[in-house]
């Protein structure tokens, strides 16, 4: 018994298919008899079209389903096209469309023409983000040639009624999974192969006409499984030799999401409650891919769960090994903490920032302030951790006053690594998309940019992912056109001053008295000194503090001296201030001049 399992352009093309890797890790665990083969077309576009060509594009959604969607319809090529030709030059990506187009079918073509499709009992195709167009194509190429052969859609793109849609749209598609994949896939698979009974739960299928089946089958924490790349690994192994490079291995610790309250998010549709991995489990994952040659990870949890991620780095540290990890994180930690996960590897994060506003923050129910995020942009800068992070615009029914906030704010991050800004985009399940009237949304429709990629007659029946409504958009856009702005000038300042003077806020610390250095965004640079007391008391604001703490440690200063200090501290865009707490800004100059 033999099952193929294939990822499909367009992931990152230096990471094995999570997915794949733990449906195989999982299979081969509960079910060693069933022969489980993954595959990774989307390695051989990468290298068909080039890899720095396959990364921009695969970085966009619209560019990269534009020429996927063009494949399953060509009588949308043209169409595409000029959507195609619309996103790339907003992102200011040169590249033809109809050559990369051409080539990304040969190259798939040529893939799938040499699997040995005899073999194998039924085909499962992972669809996530960016994946759907390609996924489709795939599935009629194959069903063209092998009817009797069950075709499985699953994946984060095929839950609740998106994979209701599938499955009533395509008739290629025979089952469409719903929710994490293991269980309903083992059980699908052995009522395939084995005729045992058809799962009671997290398949959809057909049945009379009708679109039947749903619910979901979770993993418990035990139980979540191991990732294989073995099959990854060996094709990029067959790339020729000047083409081949050293993976990051993707990692899973926990599912879900521990926070689950963003009311803009929808990237849980998949999982169903917060789980964690064992954390003993974690670490023996990455010393086995470090025993066999491998340095550099991806966790790819929604979030770390804070009180493990200290831990598990601090693992990492004593194993004395030059890993390069990414995770992604909230804006609860301490400084300590971001110095812990660098001494751990950690050298990649992703932190919801989302907003520079307390009152934006609390409409997007984050469960964080404007001080946290403020916080995390420094203690990331200080540990040399790259910052990814968002700034959302125009979410709906934000104020002018969140957008002066942020305005002002602004100002206070410049030393640190910018923001990118998104447009606020309505996905499919988001809190958001399932309660819109108390957002001030009055109709949802599917995103316009779906007309360029799907017949009118697909589109009527298919549920897509992305949504565009009617509301106060454009008010939105006027709204925070000076923020868009802003954040431009900032990141275009950014880059050149950190060319040229490394840390644009930084101390050095002489034993009783600070120098710190200042470059502003005009380029000139003010030094400033820290004597004695001054000195203790910003030291002693590089965490969060409230003002009663900072009274408390040091009591012989009057109060009123100490606002007074903060104060001038403030207007110099040293210390961050919001409501009764402090931040000192700068961070140490030693070690991060190549940061």
């Amino acid at each position: 018994m033999k099952l193929a399992l294939l990822a499909l352009p367009w992931p990152l093309f230096n990471r094995p298919s999570v997915q794949l890797g733990v449906l195989k890790g999982y299979l081969r665990s509960v079910w060693p008899e069933l022969e489980v083969k993954t595959y990774h077309p989307y390695l051989k576009a990468a290298h068909d079209l080039g890899f720095e060509l396959y990364h921009e594009i695969s970085q966009s959604s619209w560019l990269s389903e534009a020429l996927s969607f063009a494949m399953l319809y060509p009588e949308m090529a043209e169409k595409a096209a000029k959507l195609a030709r619309k996103e790339a030059r907003r992102r200011g990506l040169s590249f033809s469309f109809e050559k990369t187009l051409t080539t990304l079918k040969r190259s798939l073509e040529d893939y799938l023409a040499s699997l040995p499709w005899e073999e194998f009992r039924a085909v499962g195709l992972s669809v996530c983000l960016n994946q759907l167009g390609a996924s489709l194509w795939a599935a009629r190429w194959i069903k063209a040639r092998f009817p009797d052969l069950p075709l499985i859609l699953g994946g984060s793109s095929c839950a609740e009624d998106l994979g209701r849609s599938l499955l009533s749209t395509f008739p290629w598609v025979d089952f469409v999974v719903n929710g994490e994949g293991e269980r309903p896939l083992r059980l699908l698979l052995r009522h395939l192969f084995l005729g045992e009974a058809f799962p009671e739960a997290g398949v959809f299928y057909r049945q009379n006409g009708e679109i039947s089946g749903g619910g979901t089958l979770e993993l418990p924490p035990a139980e979540l499984p191991s990732p294989l790349y073995e099959d990854y690994l060996r094709e990029v192994m067959e790339l020729p030799p000047e083409k081949r490079f050293f993976p990051m291995i993707p990692l899973e610790a926990s599912r879900g999401c521990w926070w689950f309250k963003c009311r803009f998010c929808n990237l849980n549709l998949q999982w169903h409650g917060f789980r964690k991995k064992p954390l003993p489990q974690v670490v023996r994952e990455i010393e086995a891919h470090a025993r066999a040659g491998f340095l550099d990870f991806a966790f790819m949890d929604n979030s770390l769960a804070p009180k493990e991620a200290r831990k598990l780095f601090e693992t990492l540290a004593s194993h004395g090994r030059d890993y390069q990890i990414f995770a992604e994180l909230r804006a609860c930690h301490r400084r300590e903490d971001y110095l812990a996960f660098a001494r751990g590897g950690l050298k990649w994060v992703q932190i919801g920032i989302e907003a520079l506003s307390s009152s934006l923050l609390k409409r997007l129910n984050k469960g964080t302030r404007l001080m946290d995020n403020v916080a995390a942009m420094r203690h990331c800068e200080e540990a040399g951790l790259v910052l990814e992070a968002n700034l959302i615009l125009e979410f709906p029914g934000s104020s002018p006053d969140e957008v002066e906030e942020t305005l002002k704010s602004l100002p206070f991050v410049f030393p640190f690594r910018p923001l990118t800004t998104v447009s606020f985009w309505l996905g499919y399940g988001s809190p958001v998309f399932r309660n819109p009237r108390a957002f001030g949304l009055k109709r949802l429709y599917p995103h316009p940019y779906y007309r360029y990629l799907l017949p009118e007659g697909v589109l009527k029946r298919l549920t897509p992912l992305i949504w565009a409504y009617e509301g106060d958009r454009r008010a939105q856009a006027r709204l925070w056109r000076p923020v868009r702005e802003a954040v431009s000038r900032w990141e275009r300042l950014w880059q050149e001053l950190k060319r040229r003077h490394g840390p644009l806020l930084s101390y050095r610390d002489g034993g009783d008295f600070l120098l710190i250095r200042q470059v502003l965004p005009d380029g000139s640079i003010l030094h400033h000194r820290l004597k004695g007391t001054s000195r203790e008391i910003y030291l002693f604001l590089t965490d969060v503090r409230k003002f009663e703490e900072i009274v408390s440690r040091f009591p012989g200063l009057p109060a009123t001296s100490l606002r007074s200090f903060l104060e001038d501290l403030r207007q110099k865009r040293l210390v961050f201030q919001e409501g009764e707490e402090f931040l000192a800004l700068a961070i140490p100059r030693a070690h991060r001049d190549s940061v």
